[in-house]
């Protein structure tokens, strides 16, 4: 937590921290750290067995379906016989449907529970959407500054790039030719040579700057690094068009490479955001199915729903597990992302932990890393320039030859300053740092609050679609049958007395009759 203090506009949320304050135990019951190692074993087993209380409370589930199937197929049978002998002691007072006042109290009874559980499904669901819309908020939040990154890194690459191919071409080019002309006028040719010089100090200066190339070339596919003698120049893409690469064998580039990573979470959280979804309407699906079956009394309705509901029981103390473990990971990685970052092989390969830790913290106290180069490579353009300049004016006179390789010199230069201070602009840690945090506020305070939703959405989903299995079979086995409603409507049309009874009682209400 002291490094976090180092990072500006971020700290943990309440949610981080009391995630990431929660105990860890092993597979052998020991209490191990919090640190956030994915790569070890140790850590692995703490996020697995956090996992595992919810296959723990999907056994308990299962056992108290099984009591409340056990009770309705052991117990019916008592029940009918006792029912029976009511309905014999009171059918004068009947209502001609052969059910009795307590058996009618029980079904009412089982299906207030069977709406009420459904009732308790659907507010479940509603909090599942919404947790489901806030994680994709969170995760687009997150690789769009990812790609904001990756824009900036190759807008560096390629500065780089074309500073060292316009250096090169000077070399090789009219500086040559000039060298060539003023072979016969000494200080003449010390001045183009000191250009010369100059010029390929700045280019091994330019070179030596490694976070831009390590990054980019892993994010587009390049495979040829940038030297002195080689030079490949990147376009760089908008963030909004940027090239979707496609892990090979889904192994992480070494180094890492903010394009690669926001194109693999794009490419998981439309996975993730769909399944959510499906599995969100199969919950709705269900309910609503139910709550027509129980209007209808259609038994067969609700026989194929209880068959979903076994389906969705699974599914909801499945994906709780596996949230309960992304939501404690999540916290343990964002109470103290510095340190895995800079911990990390995979960031800090091919790149200083001094250029990581002046990116991640961005403190006015430190100073770039780059700064030497950058100003040696400053002295030596105004070097040039100056040479130039002495030559302008003095070499021009005696040989005019040289004017044109002069200009394009000259010209080569000036848009080679224009890059130099784009380029010093652009390695200031004040825009890397910004997407910096601005990722970790997606990943760490939308994503983190959407996960909690969706755990709260998946708990109490399943506890009602226990419920909603513990009630089901109470209620379709009371429905009546098509034969028990066929015998009924039989005996009321059979018995000549009943419809005679019902009008004399009918007119003994009305007085002016």
């Amino acid at each position: 937590m002291a490094a976090m203090t180092t990072v500006p506009s971020y700290t943990p949320s309440l949610w981080v921290r009391l995630c990431h304050a929660l105990p860890r135990l092993d597979l052998t019951m020991q209490m191990k750290d919090n640190i956030f190692v994915p790569d070890s074993w140790e850590y692995q087993q703490t996020l697995l067995v956090l996992s595992s209380l919810s296959a723990i409370a999907l056994v308990i589930s299962l056992l108290v379906v099984l009591s409340f199937l056990i009770h309705y197929c052991c117990c019916h049978r008592g029940d009918r016989s006792e029912g029976s002998e009511e309905e014999e002691e009171d059918e004068d007072a009947s209502t001609g449907h052969g059910y009795s006042g307590k058996k009618g109290r029980g079904i009412c009874c089982v299906t207030w529970v069977a709406v009420a559980s459904v009732t308790l499904c659907c507010v479940a669901i509603g909090i599942g959407f919404y947790g489901n819309s806030e994680a994709n908020d969170g995760m687009y939040q997150l690789t769009s500054s990812l790609l904001t990154a990756n824009y900036t890194l190759a807008s560096i690459d390629l500065l780089i790039s074309d500073t060292i191919a316009g250096l090169q071409l000077s070399i090789s080019g009219p500086l040559a030719s000039m060298e060539e002309l003023f072979t016969g006028s000494k200080p003449f040719l010390v001045s183009t040579r000191n250009c010369r010089r100059l010029s390929e100090n700045v280019v091994n200066l330019l070179s030596s700057i490694s976070l831009a190339r390590a990054s980019v070339d892993a994010g587009l596919g390049n495979d040829s690094g940038i030297s002195g003698a080689s030079i490949i120049p990147l376009t760089p893409v908008p963030p909004s068009v940027a090239p979707t690469v496609v892990p090979t064998g889904g192994i992480m580039p070494n180094p890492f490479s903010p394009g690669w990573a926001a194109n693999t979470l794009m490419v998981n959280e439309d996975y993730r955001w769909l399944s959510y979804v499906l599995l969100l309407l199969l919950d709705l699906i269900v309910c609503l199915f139910i709550l027509l079956g129980l209007a209808k009394q259609a038994r067969w309705l609700l026989i194929l729903m209880t068959v979903l509901a076994w389906l969705a029981l699974f599914l909801s103390w499945g994906s709780l597990g596996l949230e309960t473990a992304t939501v404690v990971a999540l916290s343990d990685f964002c109470s103290d992302p510095n340190t895995f970052v800079l911990n990390s092989t995979n960031f800090n390969t091919g790149t200083s932990t001094d250029v990581l830790d002046y990116y991640l913290t961005c403190s006015r106290r430190m100073n770039s890393p780059f700064q030497q180069l950058l100003t040696q490579s400053q002295r030596a353009l105004s070097n040039i320039h100056t040479h130039l300049s002495n030559l302008d004016r003095n070499a021009l006179t005696q040989f005019p030859k040289a004017e044109k390789s002069l200009r394009e010199v000259q010209q080569i230069l000036n848009s080679t300053e224009g890059n130099f201070h784009q380029l010093v602009a652009l390695l200031n840690c004040r825009g890397l740092n910004k997407d910096y945090i601005d990722s970790l506020k997606g990943l760490c305070y939308d994503g983190m609050e959407g996960l909690l939703y969706l755990s709260l959405y998946s708990f109490l989903s399943a506890l009602a679609f226990t419920a909603i299995l513990c009630s089901l079979p109470g209620a379709w086995r009371s429905f009546p049958s098509e034969s028990e409603e066929y015998e009924d409507s039989d005996s009321e049309s059979e018995d000549p007395f009943t419809s005679h009874q019902d009008s004399k009682r009918f007119l003994q209400w009305q007085p002016w009759l």
